[in-house]
């Protein structure tokens, strides 16, 4: 697959990206805050863990799901465009980032129950939600377990357990099953973060230009605080019970507003006709010259997608 940029001089800013991961002591959550003006962040007690959430904008809500190895921070560049519209909550799925990493819960129904109390808890009865990833696995449970309260489902970018196409695609992604090997991967990856994350990411990238390193460190820091590599291998190592899950969520399909979108490089063309296994009223498509990391590779697009998909639902 043809990648947009010169691979020598995107490595280089990874490795120079990789001392100051290393070498430098510092308070990245701090930092990320005080980016992102009019945003508070907060950690929020559901479910028997806490969820660190982060906050900003006014109007109806929306809840932003991360992916793998990523945290909140995907969102960065997306939330302030969606600030401008709507209420934004963003959080760390359990396991990831500066959330609680419990010994059990990763099947995504569970997680999906700590992101609806999440948005319970800030008053939100009612509100969109948005997933990337396994995020976007998280949201699809939330919107067919708290249907009173999901008005908008939008997935980005990622296989759903239960599609018919589950076995056949994620047989061809080594990451899944290397993932589900017990003890294996955390072993393998400690210490080693920032090369596991920067490697990962670099191979899903069309347009290296739009990715900023600095933001490789950030989630290489966060998978290097204790219990976040094990954390982020125990969403993978739940799929097979999600799977058969979500078999049964395509036996009630949803009737709520669904977009689905993906990178052209990546799961663009597969989103729409895989969401139309779980819900009658499903549009969307590929964004253009753009892969697997869509809210880093192409944040205007993927915040005017939602915004005119809120909007006009």
């Amino acid at each position: 697959m043809a990648r947009h940029l010169d691979r020598h001089r995107f490595r280089s800013a990874l490795s120079a990206g990789r001392e100051l991961c290393l070498n430098v002591n510092i308070d990245w959550n701090a930092i990320m805050i005080a980016t992102l003006k009019g945003f508070t962040q907060q950690l929020v007690p559901v479910n028997g863990i806490k969820i660190n959430a982060v906050t900003g904008g006014s109007g109806p809500p929306i809840l932003l799901l991360h992916g793998w190895p990523e945290t909140w921070w995907e969102w960065h560049n997306v939330m302030p465009l969606l600030a401008e519209h709507v209420s934004v909550v963003a959080i760390d799925l359990r396991g990831a980032g500066f959330s609680d990493c419990p010994l059990d819960g990763y099947d995504k129904a569970t997680m999906a129950r700590d992101a609806h109390e999440v948005m319970i808890a800030l008053g939100h009865e009612r509100y969109a939600v948005c997933g990337h990833d396994i995020g976007g696995m998280v949201a699809l449970s939330q919107a067919a377990i708290h249907r009173e309260a999901v008005t908008h489902l939008a997935v980005l970018d990622v296989p759903l357990p239960g599609w018919t196409g589950w076995e056949a695609t994620t047989a061809g992604l080594w990451h899944f099953s290397f993932h589900m090997n017990r003890d294996l991967p955390e072993r393998l990856i400690h210490g080693r973060e920032y090369d596991y994350v920067s490697t990962f990411m670099a191979e899903r990238f069309y347009d290296h230009s739009t990715f900023n390193p600095a933001d490789i460190e950030i989630y290489a820091k966060a998978m290097a605080l204790p219990g976040r590599t094990r954390g982020g291998m125990e969403w993978y190592r739940t799929l097979a019970a999600d799977h058969a899950a979500a078999l049964e969520y395509k036996k009630h399909p949803l009737g709520i507003p669904v977009l689905g979108l993906g990178g052209d490089q990546r799961f663009g063309a597969q989103m729409v006709p895989m969401l139309k296994e779980f819900a009658s009223d499903v549009t969307g498509g590929s964004i253009a010259r753009c892969s697997h990391y869509v809210a880093d590779e192409r944040p205007k697009e993927v915040a005017a997608a939602l915004i005119d998909f809120l909007e006009a639902t």
